[in-house]
């Protein structure tokens, strides 16, 4: 199995799943029904003992609870990376409203990150079918992540993390970089979703174009006036609890749904890079 081979088997499961279109038994409205999620993803590969790994358990970077890939997989090789953009239909109706999310964004998020998983787990099959050991480190069991502080979790000391990120991982594979919202700017923007897959399968390191992690972002501000909890800043980036905070209300008013996106949409960096 080689990167094409790969490419190949998600872009057929991105357009021929019924689990990427919203189905009338979940529909929030009828006006949803039968829209797609996501479009093709775009991909970045890079090697499981990449340096960047390691910096990454250093305390001004996520911190020394991150899991290396050789921690999840000891004989792992190399780091897939993929972004899946949403729609136009799910990035032009989030961009329209003004405070609340769409009902489009609110199944991107959900019904999208079910969808996500299945493609995950889907790729991970077929990677040990051919006979390669692979893992989803969102879906192992050792995975956590955690928002706020609370003495009483197991990892007390760890705020707004996880012992695994896929928007680092998407950076060393040469994905994008880092936004003022801490979003990462890919080559199909800011509006999506990302995933990884660690495996033993060697496939060639991909070549990132950037050097500085924030290298695509403009600093243009846009995402800091579409945010409606007032949590970004051209000064200090972002603000987690404030963020989190106003994500709270959005799931006391859309539960079991949540998700907000205004930093993601009707700004420069929602579908490409945005000009410096």
């Amino acid at each position: 199995m080689n990167k094409q081979d790969l490419i190949k088997i998600a872009s057929n499961f991105v357009e021929n799943s019924k689990d990427n279109y919203i189905s009338n038994e979940v529909a929030i409205s009828e006006s949803v029904v039968g829209m797609k999620i996501f479009e093709a993803p775009i991909w970045g590969f890079a090697a499981s003992d990449d340096n960047y790994f390691t910096l990454f358990k250093e305390p001004t970077a996520i911190g020394e609870h991150f899991l290396e890939p050789k921690e999840w997989l000891p004989h792992a090789k190399s780091v897939i990376s993929f972004f899946l953009p949403f729609t136009d239909v799910v990035k032009n109706s989030n961009s329209r409203e003004k405070l609340w999310p769409s009902e489009e964004w609110l199944h991107g998020r959900i019904e999208g990150q079910s969808f996500i998983n299945k493609l995950c787990i889907h790729l991970q099959s077929q990677l040990i079918n051919a006979g390669y050991n692979s893992l989803v480190p969102t879906l192992d069991k050792r995975f956590w992540s955690k928002s706020g502080l609370n003495k009483d979790t197991p990892h007390p000391e760890a705020s707004f993390t996880s012992n695994w990120s896929e928007r680092h991982a998407a950076f060393v594979g040469g994905l994008g970089t880092f936004g003022l919202s801490k979003g990462l700017i890919t080559t199909k923007g800011m509006a999506g979703r990302l995933s990884s897959i660690i495996t033993e399968l060697y496939l060639p390191p991909g070549k990132r174009e950037y050097e500085d992690i924030y290298e695509y972002c403009s600093k243009c501000g846009a995402c800091v006036k579409k945010c409606p909890a007032n949590a970004i800043s051209i000064d200090t980036g972002k603000n987690h609890i404030l963020c989190s905070d106003f994500g709270n209300i959005i799931h006391e008013k859309y539960k079991p749904r949540y998700g907000c996106g205004k930093c993601q949409t009707g700004v420069p960096c929602e579908s490409s890079i945005p000009k410096q």
